[in-house]
């Protein structure tokens, strides 16, 4: 009988406990979907806070939200690492990250004039967090929605401000590889570094321009700088007239002049101005008003705002961390940089493709130098240029150091019957080595799929025009000593001695180089330069302009 009532007892207490814990369970889903995690220590190292949420508020989310197949891909896989704890909140209030972030993302706004990103809903629960986060954490659910769309914007604004457009960057004819971004990592730096703004992901270049881009969006809401009309005129030191204020203005706000003068006459000072503005658009630097530096000068404060936009979408395809020892040829500056431990060591001038026989945009790995080289003839220049004059006289290769070639063998160019060739032409031409070979003295191979390389000219006369595109696509460097010295400094056995001793020769010779140098073939026409100058560049073969409708949509 005891027994029996012990079985009774130990039986109702089961049942109390049981309905203790499902009263329990039952209140929790009642409550909104969050918590306090119940030893939040597990994730100090991580600084996760104390708030988490779980998988039914992401569904949820999604739904009621409208957000795409990626962006919940990233969201469901963040929190999963993180155990749903939440990222933005501590213990009483947003993070400093949330502060950071939040910030950033209204400075992309405002900086691109880009509405896609604004979101009332954030702006409003972002205030009221901010201004009474006692009062507005007392609402978990508004919490958890502030919480869910501040990581939504982060990858929306992740996509928009680093990755950039969703076209294929092929598609743009520029084929330097595109490094995939790892935003996950961003974010947990982010949200982990107790208020330490993130590391933007982009090339630093990006940054400076991003700098000047709101350099000029203040300058717009200051009204921009005046039009000038110089008519046919063309103003020296000396000369006077009205449009020389206006000219003075202009200067004045785009850091060329340092004070204005209004005596009306064209100063020194200004002359100083002018040649200042001449460089940093690649004008000829003459300190003369002409035409085309006022065509300059009239290009209104919108135009180059878009200018600059354009370039940092071309700089978000860009490495983010770039060779320390690399040469880079930008194709709209006419220029080649060569860089040596992360600092340009000097440029110079080079001629790159006509508009027609455009420069290929790509990165290679400059392999081997080769000393007065054979030109080998392009089937295009073979079929269009010197197929006409052979089958006219096929003295014509005599007379310009050419031969021909059939496999490793060179024929008699008289006993080919070229009248009856039009496209295919089974046969290589070739220019031999000597002063009035092609690519002179040198040539610089990178292998790539574009039969592009830079080389030595007989041509140097082109180097002093300041719009120099007029090869038929490789490029022809001002200063190929130097560059062959640099490239080969690694190999102390090819000085310049040696070097001109196979000059003399008039034998072709290559040689190796090791380590390979980076070499990238870049298109920019707004960048900041080593001493902190904005430069613009005309849109040499029009990508600006297909870029933009991409960016505009215009």
């Amino acid at each position: 009988m005891k027994k029996n009532r012990l079985y009774i007892a130990l039986g109702a207490g089961v049942v109390a406990i049981i309905a203790v814990v499902l009263y329990f369970q039952f209140r929790q889903k009642q409550q909104p979907q969050v918590a306090f995690a119940p030893d939040s220590s597990v994730y100090s190292k991580q600084n996760y806070t104390n708030f988490i949420l779980d998988s039914a508020a992401l569904v949820s989310f999604y739904r009621t939200h409208l957000i795409s197949d990626s962006t919940q891909k990233n969201i469901t896989e963040f929190y999963k690492r993180r155990a749903y704890q939440y990222a933005w909140f501590s213990e009483n209030s947003l993070t400093n990250a949330a502060v950071i972030f939040n910030g950033q993302r209204e400075a992309y706004i405002n900086d691109f004039a880009d509405s896609s990103l604004y979101n009332a809903e954030i702006d409003l629960l972002f205030s009221e967090a901010q201004n009474r986060p006692a009062e507005f954490l007392k609402n978990p659910l508004n919490a958890q929605k502030l919480e869910l769309l501040l990581t939504a914007a982060f990858f929306n604004y992740t996509d928009k401000a680093f990755t950039g457009t969703i076209k294929n960057p092929l598609d743009l004819e520029w084929f330097i590889p595109r490094k995939k971004k790892n935003y996950q990592a961003l974010l947990d730096t982010l949200v982990s570094a107790k208020g330490n703004p993130m590391r933007e992901p982009v090339n630093r270049y990006y940054t400076l321009l991003k700098e000047q881009l709101r350099r000029f969006r203040r300058i717009e809401k200051q009204g921009g700088w005046p039009s000038i009309d110089i008519g046919k005129k063309t103003f020296v030191e000396g000369d006077t007239g009205s449009v020389l204020l206006d000219v003075q203005k202009t200067l004045l706000v785009l850091g060329d002049l340092k004070a204005i003068d209004t005596t009306g006459v064209f100063t020194d000072s200004l002359t100083t101005a002018v040649k200042r503005f001449q460089h940093r658009m690649g004008l000829k630097e003459s300190g003369k008003l002409d035409a085309a530096t006022a065509t300059e000068l009239n290009r209104p404060v919108s135009f180059r705002i878009r200018q600059i936009m354009v370039n940092m979408e071309r700089l978000r395809w860009a490495p983010t961390e770039m060779e320390p020892n690399m040469l880079l040829v930008n194709i709209p500056e006419f220029k080649l940089h060569v860089f040596d431990e992360g600092k340009q060591l000097w440029m110079c001038n080079v001629v790159v493709g006509k508009e027609a026989t455009k420069t290929s945009i790509f990165k290679g790995n400059l392999s081997y130098v080769v000393l007065n080289p054979y030109w080998v003839v392009p089937n295009n220049i073979l079929r269009n240029e010197i197929l006409p004059r052979l089958k006219q006289n096929p003295s014509y290769l005599a007379r310009n150091n050419m031969e021909v070639v059939s496999g490793n063998k060179v024929i008699d160019p008289y006993s080919v019957r070229w009248s009856s060739y039009s496209s295919h032409i089974p046969y290589t031409i070739r220019q031999k080595p000597g002063k009035s070979n092609s690519l002179g003295k040198v040539k610089f191979l990178f292998p790539n799929s574009y039969s592009i390389y830079l080389h030595d000219t007989p041509s140097k006369g082109l180097f002093g025009e300041s719009r120099r595109a007029f090869s038929h696509g490789c490029i022809r460097v001002a200063e190929p000593e130097r560059l062959a010295l640099h490239v080969l400094k690694d190999t102390p056995s090819w000085n310049l001695e040696k070097l001109e001793s196979v000059w003399a020769t008039q034998s072709e010779k290559w040689i190796t180089v090791r380590p390979s140098i980076p070499v990238y073939i870049v298109y920019f026409t707004a960048w900041v330069d080593q001493t902190g100058q904005l430069n613009f560049r005309n849109d040499l073969y029009g990508l600006d302009k297909t870029l933009a409708k991409e960016i505009f949509g215009e």
